[in-house]
């Protein structure tokens, strides 16, 4: 026989809640141990919660991620950023983020129809396509927004642009250029050819620009296999640069950098990346602190995607020269 008359003490509502939080009995399993029905035991939950009886606590490592995520909008003044964990005891600046960008690249695809994703290139998206399974869409396009360099790295242009189409069995335009141009040679008669007009075309309807960034030393690719001969580190870095984003070298605050090597670079501009509806840029590693700073000052990421120990980095007050 059920009791609807029950008396809702202290004792009664605590052994609801034993046995619904700890026992993990459905209300309705509850209502029938205690010989009451299921609204009862409803209402001694919610009772016991208005007390302060229960106290739900999420323990989880997402939660300090979370944290960091809302501090780094708000102090970049970026959109939104994701953190992820990165393993302290391994220097890994490619794989949690790229791992990352491929979870943020499926959802995006579930919830928003892309049709042209514009494309940089490097070895975090050369992770992130690892990471992706295969996503049949026949009508979406990959499009390339950088030259390439002569060295034949997987993360390179064709790479890339191929990589991505490959998982998404889709078609890829792959700017077939250099990313500089020899000293000498004329830019824009050399992009008047009817082919990068095609393709330069294209940039005007790119929906998402997945970006890489690099700084001004070895560990970058651009600076280790793609400067042209007789430019070095120090020539970039005595002239303010702090890294480069599409091959565009910026200084600590987002600034161009007036280089003649500017006007020799073939790809994407970053007047042409700010019309770009979303531009999302993928880069970890205290190495690249300084110029995903100088991209956000820029205001040219929407969303980016690190690790928390990059994100620790990027939070704490930059060293005034």
């Amino acid at each position: 026989m059920v009791v609807e008359a029950l008396d809702e003490t202290d004792a009664f509502v605590s052994e609801v809640c034993w046995h619904y939080y700890v026992n993990e009995m459905t209300q309705a399993q509850v209502a029938g141990l205690l010989g009451v029905t299921r609204l009862r035991v409803n209402q001694a939950i919610q009772k016991a919660k208005a007390l302060g009886m229960v106290k739900i606590r999420v323990e989880s490592p997402f939660l300090a991620r979370f944290e960091l995520q809302e501090k780094l909008q708000q102090q970049l003044g970026i959109p939104k950023a994701l953190v992820v964990p990165a393993r302290r005891d391994v220097t890994d600046y490619h794989g949690p983020a790229g791992a990352a960008l491929a979870d943020y690249i499926v959802e995006r695809l579930r919830t928003r129809p892309w049709k042209k994703i514009g494309v940089s290139w490097g070895m975090t998206l050369q992770s992130a396509i690892n990471r992706l399974p295969r996503l049949p869409d026949p009508d979406l396009e990959v499009v390339s927004m950088i030259g390439g360099t002569n060295a034949g790295a997987s993360f390179n242009a064709f790479g890339i642009a191929s990589g991505f189409a490959e998982r998404f069995s889709a078609r890829y335009s792959l700017l077939a250029a250099p990313i500089f141009l020899s000293e000498g040679v004329d830019r824009d008669l050399f992009l008047a050819q009817e082919s990068f007009e095609e393709h330069f075309g294209k940039f005007a309807s790119i929906d998402v620009g997945l970006l890489v960034a690099g700084d001004i030393s070895p560990r970058s690719y651009l600076i280790s296999m793609g400067l042209p001969r007789g430019i070095t580190c120090e020539d970039l870095l005595a002239a303010g640069a702090v890294g480069d984003l599409l091959g565009r070298f910026l200084g600590k605050d987002g600034e161009d950098i007036d280089l003649p090597l500017g006007r020799r670079t073939i790809g994407m501009d970053l007047a042409m990346l700010e019309r770009v509806p979303e531009k999302v840029l993928a880069a970890a590693g205290a190495h690249k602190v300084g110029i995903i700073r100088a991209v956000a000052r820029r205001r040219l990421l929407d969303t980016l995607i690190t690790d928390d120990v990059t994100a620790e980095l990027l939070l704490e007050e930059p060293h005034q020269a």
